[in-house]
């Protein structure tokens, strides 16, 4: 099928295209939103269904990712996410980096607490009450690390990053204008996504993305570096709501 649409010329399109460009990108969240919208309330206030919901959402977007490089002809490589086998000298120099990128992530999510802080008066915390069914949970904690590093930290970086930042740079132009513009609307989808953790949650999503999308750009699109960073955050956040006391 894949080679079909190529051949018929929507990859043609999605190369050359603005119109076509931009409509990818919007038929991508617009059908999550709708997957989201409709399945979300059949599985009601069910912690792990709402978190399985999410998860198959986020492997829709990765699916489509990959059908759009197929229908253009590219690969994951195009955005800098490569399969290939390292020295140990390369994956200790990978591993420190992504260990500076973490910091920065970490340090752009509490630039976002401190300014809603300001704004709101109040130390508001992310709402993270769907994650309660971990709390002393060993087996739960471990399941969902694994979920989490497919569909999150993975995931993510390769549809909010890899994905956004180099569409939206093809939309906007191959510039240092064009790259700030995409960094910081890949930021503000990023934070906006995170809506359920509530105000503080959006934006303190949103100066972490705009963090990894700065290092995604400075570091030449070296999307593993980034994904071991999100990984490292990930597993904080699930080791923090398993030690969460009932």
């Amino acid at each position: 099928m894949v080679n079909k649409l190529e051949n018929s010329g929507i990859g043609k399109l999605l190369q050359t295209n603005r119109l076509f460009k931009v409509g990818e990108i919007t038929l991508l969240f617009v059908a999550v939103f709708v997957f989201i919208s409709l399945i979300g309330p059949l599985v009601g206030d069910h912690p792990i269904l709402k978190q399985a919901v999410v998860w198959v959402a986020n492997i829709i977007m990765l699916i489509y990712v990959w059908i759009g490089l197929k229908l253009r002809g590219e690969s994951f490589a195009h955005f800098g996410l490569t399969f290939r086998r390292i020295s140990w000298r390369e994956s200790l120099k990978v591993f420190l980096l992504s260990l500076l990128v973490f910091v920065l992530a970490i340090a752009g999510f509490i630039i976002g607490s401190i300014i809603m802080a300001n704004i709101t008066g109040i130390p508001e915390n992310s709402s993270m009450g769907g994650y309660d069914y971990l709390k002393n949970n060993m087996g739960m904690l471990l399941l969902t690390l694994v979920g989490v590093y497919i569909v999150s930290s993975f995931g993510e970086e390769v549809v909010y990053r890899g994905f956004l930042i180099n569409r939206i740079i093809e939309i906007a132009g191959d510039t240092t204008r064009g790259s700030i513009i995409a960094v910081i609307a890949s930021s503000v989808i990023f934070g906006l996504v995170h809506y359920e953790w509530g105000p503080m949650g959006i934006v303190q999503t949103f100066f972490m993305g705009l963090a990894l999308g700065i290092c995604y750009i400075k570091l030449k699109k070296r999307l593993w570096i980034l994904i071991l960073a999100h990984a490292y955050m990930d597993t904080i956040l699930m080791v923090q709501m398993y030690m969460a006391s009932g």
